[in-house]
C-alpha cells in the first residue's frame, strides 16, 4: 500500500462518480477484525453508505495490525475502505442511545462479537428489530449461534484446523498445513454479505428485515467441496496428496528451467494437445493415462514423467506453447509481482485512494464488475472516529 511499493495502478474509471448498486443503503458496521469488516467493505464497494462503530480510543483491533503507513495500518486501510468511522462506547447509556438513533433509519446491521455479547446490551436482534422491523441484522461468530459450540470463541485458525481443511494441506508427508490466507474469515465475510443481498431481496417483497448469521467454521466447511464429495462417496478420510488434484490430471505445478508453472490439462483434448506439444505419443497411448480417471490413478507416475520433460525449458517456452494450444497455464507468481501483472492492472484489481494521515494509499480493487452500476472507491479506510461529530449531528446528538 505505501508508496515505496512497486505497483502499477490504473485509475482511469476508479475516480468516475457512478451511483452504485446499493447507493440509498446505510449499513452499521459493528464489526471488528476481519470477517464482518470484509462484509460490510463488500456492501460499502457497491455504495451502501457504511458507518463503521468503534470503541473510542482503540478502535477496531485491526488497527494494530502491522505494517505501517505513516502510523495506519496497512492491513485495516485494505479491507476498511469506503467507510466512517465513528466511536461510540456501547457499554454506556449515551453510545447505546446513540447507536439506536443510527439504528432507526439504518438498513443492515454487521456484527461479529461472541452470541449474546449485544443482547447484554440490549442491542441484540430481538430489541433493534422491534426498534426498525425493516432492519437485516448480519451476524458472524466463530461456530455459529446454535449448536453445542455456541458460546466459543473462534478465529480462522481454529476453524481452519476443525474444518479438514488444515488436513489435506501441504505434502503428502508431514504436520497440518495452515494456509497462510484467512479463508475462514474472507469466506464467512462473504457469505454473509450474499445472505444480507437475499434478505433484501425478500424485503423487497415482505416488506421485513431479518437475522442472517454465519459462521468461521461453516464457511471454512463449504470449501470442502472435493473432500466432501470423497468422504460421502467412500466413508474415508481423503487422503493428503499434495499439489495433486483429486479429480484431474495433470492438474497441477510443475518445475520449469527457470521457476514454477502451473498445467491444466486433465480435460481430454488438452491432454493430447499436451502429448503432442511434448511430442510423447507414448503417453498418449499409455493405458495408465488414456482417460482422465486412469491418469488420477497413476498421477505420481504421470508427474514424474511430465517433470522430467518440463525441466528442460524456461516457463515462457511452455506458456508460449500452451497459449498456442489453448491449454489453460500460468506462471506462478509472488504478490509483488502478481499486483504488477498487466492482466490484474487492465482489471483495476489495484487502485489508489487518499487517505487522512497516510495519504495517497494504494489498496485492492472490486473484484465483481457492474455494467450499469460499478462498483467503486470513492475514499480510503477512515482515521479512528474521523466521522464522529458528522454522523452524530445529523441525528441531533452530542458527539
Amino acid at each position: 500500500m505505501g508508496q515505496h511499493q512497486s505497483c502499477t495502478v490504473y485509475k482511469s474509471r476508479t475516480w468516475r462518480r457512478v451511483a452504485g448498486a446499493l447507493e440509498g443503503l446505510t449499513v452499521l458496521d459493528l464489526s471488528s477484525h476481519l470477517s464482518g469488516p470484509y462484509c460490510a467493505m463488500l456492501l460499502a464497494d457497491h455504495g451502501a453508505d457504511v458507518i463503521k462503530i468503534e470503541r473510542p480510543g482503540r478502535g477496531d483491533e485491526a488497527r494494530a495490525m502491522p505494517p505501517f503507513v505513516e502510523g495506519e495500518s496497512a492491513p485495516f486501510m485494505v479491507w476498511n475502505r469506503n467507510k466512517r468511522s465513528v466511536t461510540l462506547d456501547l457499554k454506556s447509556d449515551d453510545g447505546r442511545r446513540a447507536l439506536l438513533g443510527l439504528v432507526r433509519s439504518a438498513d443492515i446491521l454487521v456484527e461479529n462479537f461472541r452470541p449474546g455479547t449485544l443482547d447484554r446490551l440490549g442491542l441484540g436482534w430481538s430489541a433493534l428489530s422491534a426498534l426498525n422491523p425493516r432492519l437485516i441484522y448480519g451476524a458472524i461468530s466463530g461456530f455459529g449461534q446454535s449448536g453445542p459450540w455456541r458460546d466459543r470463541g473462534g478465529f480462522d485458525l481454529v476453524t481452519q484446523g476443525m474444518s479438514g481443511l488444515m488436513s489435506v494441506c501441504g505434502p503428502a508427508d508431514g504436520p497440518p498445513h495452515r494456509l497462510p490466507i484467512a479463508l475462514s474469515d474472507v469466506a464467512a465475510g462473504m457469505h454473509l454479505a450474499v445472505g444480507i443481498l437475499a434478505a433484501l431481496e425478500a424485503r423487497h417483497r415482505t416488506g421485513q428485515g431479518q437475522y442472517v448469521e454465519v459462521s468461521l467454521l461453516d464457511a471454512a466447511i463449504s470449501f470442502g467441496v472435493y473432500e466432501a464429495a470423497h468422504v460421502f462417496a467412500t466413508g474415508e478420510k481423503p487422503p493428503r496428496i499434495g499439489q495433486a488434484h483429486r479429480g484431474s490430471s495433470p492438474y497441477q505445478v510443475f518445475g520449469t528451467a527457470d521457476g514454477w508453472i502451473t498445467v491444466g490439462a486433465a480435460q481430454q483434448n488438452f491432454w493430447e494437445a499436451l502429448c503432442r506439444i511434448l511430442d510423447a505419443p507414448e503417453l498418449r497411448n499409455d493405458p495408465r493415462f488414456r482417460a482422465n480417471r486412469d491418469r488420477v490413478a497413476h498421477n505420481a507416475e504421470l508427474v514424474e514423467l511430465l517433470q522430467e520433460r518440463f525441466r528442460e525449458y524456461p516457463s515462457q517456452h511452455w506458456l508460449d506453447a500452451f497459449d498456442l494450444a489453448g491449454i489453460p497455464a500460468g506462471q506462478v507468481l509472488d504478490f509483488a509481482e502478481a499486483l504488477a501483472h498487466p492482466q490484474v492492472v487492465a482489471r483495476e484489481m489495484v487502485v489508489e485512494a487518499e487517505h487522512a494521515t497516510a495519504g495517497r494509499v494504494r489498496t485492492l480493487g472490486i473484484p465483481a464488475k457492474l455494467s450499469a452500476t460499478p462498483g467503486s472507491v470513492r475514499r480510503a479506510a477512515p482515521a479512528l472516529g474521523e466521522h464522529t461529530h458528522a454522523v452524530l449531528d445529523s441525528l441531533g446528538e452530542v458527539a
